[in-house]
């Protein structure tokens, strides 16, 4: 079935806030220095020392702690979230709000933990406060970092939007329910390569021109460096640990896929130009901002692809040989996911095709 790019909906999301219900449990939190100390994270977070703070889809945090049970500390009124113990989700917290979530009955002994979130919510800050153990228990030294690391940079595409849902049709808290990053195709792929992640990934931007033309003093390069997304002039500063091997950049589909509105300062020609000239200089910050090194994957799908191999083939022509190509095989995907997008066998088949195609590529892991 050929892509429908004008029924997708690949719209932003960021009105559709939503207020979170009570807190159901209260705890302390871990101390200040325990909260680093007892997480692994490859996220874009900020430490304010007694919590992390973040904003992009699909940030997660892993543990260790033995004992009988462990409590989640959360303040997030906006996004929901999955629990993962030894591998396992055992709780799905839908705006928590600000609470610690317990899970209890475990067999005494030694445990992990994951948190991850689960959508994007790029009009609010959400904030983890770490782990606790339960009486008798102790959180113990986070987990290792993984040696390969990998981001993943788009839309909502990316973010997993709606690759939950059993309807296209969907309302915005049904998108929000239905919306699972940890089951996207960038996650799957990453899991399935044993590297840690990133998920930078914006519902409704596009490289120069968003989702119908909408909010155009702003595109998703406005908001690539940043950590906490609502928060004006930020900057994520990289604690010199996320230095990625690879990087995939699937940003397209929301400048082509709605025909040019009277009004809007583009003709096709002229979008085509700008989308082209924003691409290879945001390749170029890419390049700049993680070496000769770093393997960075263009990919292309739709009435973008061109586009993007045209991008591609002139870096290439310049000397720079670590940019690659990957044209999107959209053969046998069902777009089941809310309004058009991925379903989640559709990102279970993009992984697939992804992860064979990374593995034949000489990347210096």
């Amino acid at each position: 079935m050929p892509l429908p790019w004008l029924r997708m909906l690949v719209a932003s999301t960021a009105a559709l806030a939503l207020a979170g219900p009570p807190a159901v449990a209260t705890a302390a939190p871990p101390d200040a220095d325990a909260v680093r100390a007892g997480v692994h994270t490859a996220g874009r977070v900020k430490d304010t020392g007694d919590a992390l703070q973040y904003s992009w889809p699909g940030v997660y945090f892993e543990g260790r702690f033995r004992g009988t049970g462990v409590g989640v500390v959360l303040d997030d009124p906006a996004a929901d979230y999955d629990v993962q113990i030894d591998g396992t989700t055992v709780a799905t917290l839908v705006t928590p709000g600000r609470t610690t979530h317990w899970i209890n009955g475990l067999r005494d002994g030694v445990h992990t933990v994951r948190l991850v979130k689960r959508n994007d919510t790029p009009w609010s800050t959400s904030s983890f406060g770490g782990f606790v153990a339960a009486p008798g228990g102790a959180v113990l030294t986070r987990p290792a970092a993984r040696s390969r690391q990998i981001e993943f940079i788009g839309d909502s595409l990316t973010v997993g939007y709606g690759n939950l849902s059993t309807s296209r049709d969907c309302t915005g808290e049904q998108v929000q329910r239905t919306t699972n990053a940890d089951v996207s195709y960038g996650a799957l792929t990453a899991r399935r390569l044993r590297a840690d992640y990133q998920i930078n990934a914006y519902s409704g931007l596009g490289m120069v021109r968003n989702y119908n033309g909408g909010t155009p003093e702003v595109n998703y390069r406005s908001f690539y460096d940043r950590a906490l997304l609502n928060v004006p002039g930020d900057v994520w500063q990289n604690p010199g640990t996320w230095r990625p091997q690879l990087v995939v950049v699937h940003l397209g589909t929301n400048d082509f896929s709605t025909p040019v509105n009277p009004g809007e300062p583009w003709t096709d020609e002229s979008l085509a130009a700008a989308y082209r000239s924003a691409y290879s200089g945001f390749l170029h910050k890419l390049r700049t901002r993680y070496g000769p090194g770093t393997t960075i994957l263009a990919v292309g799908a739709g009435p973008f692809a061109g586009h993007v191999q045209q991008v591609v083939e002139e870096r290439t022509g310049t000397g720079d040989r670590r940019v690659r190509y990957w044209r999107l095989d959209d053969t046998g995907l069902d777009y089941t996911g809310c309004h058009w997008h991925y379903s989640a066998r559709d990102d279970r088949l993009l992984a697939d095709r992804l992860t064979s195609f990374i593995t034949d590529l000489p990347i210096r892991w």
